[in-house]
């Protein structure tokens, strides 16, 4: 059923990668009633698992985009590497509530910094250069320490170098030379990551979760904690600053700003249009998840009221974990486990996730702690 851009169980929503965050999507949508149809080049992959439909093609292969298009009523993405074109074509269709813009900002660093500066919203200072020559010139004046980075791909700390020496800039030229379009960027000393994840409806309506403090190992998220350790006045500017830029951006799903926090300022870092790995937690300590709010907000349905029914924290488990995890289940009743149903098990590589939830902060850690001595 669809009226008034509103769409009901049991129509199809299609979704764009099948890794993690698709399935635990297509779980909160079958939850509420709704067919599923994927888009990944691997077959079998998480979310083909819980789907109804499998294309197995390339991002941009278009015939398989249009093909998606024509069985899905409504289609989502789990990352923001999709292919511009075939966003364009799903845009046109009326079926990408998310629409194209949205990837457009978050695919380029470049463009998501200007954004977010444009709006006179505080990030690190920057340059963008597009060549080992051009790098070797801004170089020249840019204060250390500082961060390079790939303008566009990379994640978990991928496409990115730390420069702290006359040695390191060497090699960061080296590094534009085989990248190309880089930036260059300040490096911010900071007291903690935060998190700022929401939601918005297509009729503007935003929801957000609770803030929540990050810790990374290796450039990748190790865990999150829920509440967040900080004032009013930083929730605030946080707050206010994803408003903005949810609004700026025309956000229609769940959007994630990781932002960094020193003393009494923040300082955005990078965007993500679509549910987060710091949002995991939501699953078992909000009234509704990540993943549930964001099929609400793409079929067009009132967002719900979010609530914190009790602090967590949330655990990422990497190949390496998954063994020691499974043997802590077998001891434990603490934590709630979510294996993503990956076929090769590889060091770094999200596995899964554990979230601890209980009636105070100080009960969550105490968990957290057992978890971490038994591995």
């Amino acid at each position: 059923m669809k009226k008034n851009n509103v769409i009901l169980p049991p129509k199809t929503i299609g979704i764009i990668g099948g890794g993690q965050l698709g399935r635990m999507m297509a779980i909160a949508a079958r939850y509420m009633g709704y067919k599923i149809a994927v888009l990944d080049p691997t077959a079998d992959c998480p979310t083909a698992q819980v789907a109804d439909v499998q294309l197995t093609a390339a991002y941009d292969d278009m015939d398989a985009i249009k093909e998606l298009t024509r069985i899905s009523d409504v289609i989502t993405y789990e990352f923001e590497n999709v292919d511009l074109d075939a966003a364009a074509y799903i845009e046109k269709q009326d079926k990408l509530p998310q629409g194209a813009f949205a990837l457009e900002i978050t695919q380029n660093r470049e463009k998501e910094k200007t954004m977010i500066r444009g709006l006179g919203l505080p990030v690190p200072e920057f340059t963008i250069v597009k060549n080992g020559e051009e790098a070797k010139t801004v170089l020249k004046e840019f204060t250390l320490p500082a961060v390079m980075k790939t303008c566009s791909g990379g994640y978990d700390g991928k496409g990115q170098i730390k420069l702290e020496t006359e040695a390191d800039k060497q090699e960061a030229i080296r590094f534009a030379k085989e990248h190309g379009h880089c930036i260059i960027e300040e490096w911010i000393t900071f007291d903690k990551e935060i998190s700022v994840v929401f939601s918005r409806s297509v009729s503007g309506e935003i929801t957000f979760f609770p803030i929540s403090e990050n810790e990374h190992r290796d450039h990748i998220l190790y865990k999150t904690t829920v509440p967040a350790a900080v004032n009013e006045t930083i929730q605030q500017k946080a707050y206010q600053a994803a408003r903005m830029l949810g609004e700026k951006m025309n956000i229609v799903g769940t959007f994630a700003i990781e932002m960094f926090v020193n003393g009494e300022e923040i300082y955005l870092n990078e965007m993500a249009p679509r549910p987060h790995n710091s949002g995991h937690y939501s699953i078992e300590a909000c009234n509704v998840s990540q993943f549930g709010q964001h099929i609400l907000a793409i079929c067009g349905l009132p967002l719900k009221e979010i609530e914190l029914l009790q602090p967590a924290v949330m655990v990422n488990v990497l190949g390496e974990d998954v063994e020691p995890l499974l043997e802590y289940l077998q001891i434990e009743a603490d934590g709630y486990a979510h294996l993503y149903g990956k076929a090769a098990i590889k060091a770094k590589r999200k596995m899964g996730h554990i979230t601890f939830i209980g009636k105070d902060r100080n009960d969550v850690l105490r968990q957290v702690e057992r978890y971490e001595t038994a591995k």
